[in-house]
Parts: C-alpha cells; structure tokens; sequence
C-alpha cells in the first residue's frame, strides 16, 4: 500500500473519530491518536494536512456535500462514509495538487475497505458530479 494511501486511511479513523466525539479541535486528541497509529513521518504530515484541512473547511464542505445529495441528512449518513467525502471534497476542491481521478479512485478504494457494500458506488457518483460540476477542466 503506498504511503499516501495510508495517510488518507489514517486520516479518515481520526476524522470519524473526531465525528463521534464531536470534537472540531484535532490538537486536542492528537498525541493519544498518533501514538495509537504509528505511521512515518511523511504519512502522518500528509494525513494531519488532510485532517486539519477537513476540519477547518468543515462547514463549507458539508454545505456542498448536502447539495450534492440529495435526499441524504449528512447526520444520517454512516460516519465512514459522510468522512471519506469530506476528506475527498477537501482535496478535491481546496488542496487541488492531487489529480482528481486519483483523489476519487482513492476515495473509491477505501470506501470498499472501510464502508458497506454500497458505500464505493455512492462515494464515486458524488464525487464525480462534484468534480465534474465545480471542477470541469480536469
């Protein structure tokens, strides 16, 4: 698995972490989580980037991901899953280095390992309505 595929897995169990506990501050659990998931140290700075960035732009991302669902309450929808979207949309939309493919085929890939059954279908068709809507020359 590469490095970068990790750091997004290790981010994704800190930002459902996070989700459960209702905490918006990253720095508060920061030194418990690491030392819970090891990681070198280019994945945990690629994977607190991910983190920190999702959860400072929060609130605008979750207003994009409630349009682009339509008939989908972001509360009711499964942890994993309203997370992976929020992390994706995040470097979809606001650390744009990343190739969009990748970005959604990485979303895709860990959906499959960490989601239900349906959870890579519906992660792909809204991030390829987002990307093509709000991102199109990619």
């Amino acid at each position: 698995m590469g490095r970068r595929r990790k750091a997004r897995e290790v981010a994704l169990q800190f930002l459902y972490q996070l989700d459960l506990t209702g905490d918006d501050d990253p720095g508060a659990h920061e030194a418990e989580f690491w030392a819970r998931h090891p990681v070198d140290e280019e994945a945990r700075a690629f994977a607190d980037a991910l983190v920190r960035g999702t959860k400072a732009n929060q609130a605008k991302i979750d207003q994009l991901l409630a349009q682009y669902t339509e008939h989908w309450d972001l509360e009711r929808m499964a942890v994993v899953d309203r997370n992976i979207l929020r992390s994706a949309v995040y470097e979809l939309l606001l650390a744009p280095e990343v190739p969009p493919k990748v970005v959604i085929n990485e979303a895709i890939e860990i959906a499959k390992k960490f989601g239900t059954k349906e959870s890579s279908r519906f992660i792909n068709g809204v991030l390829d309505r987002i990307h093509k809507e709000l991102r199109p020359v990619s």
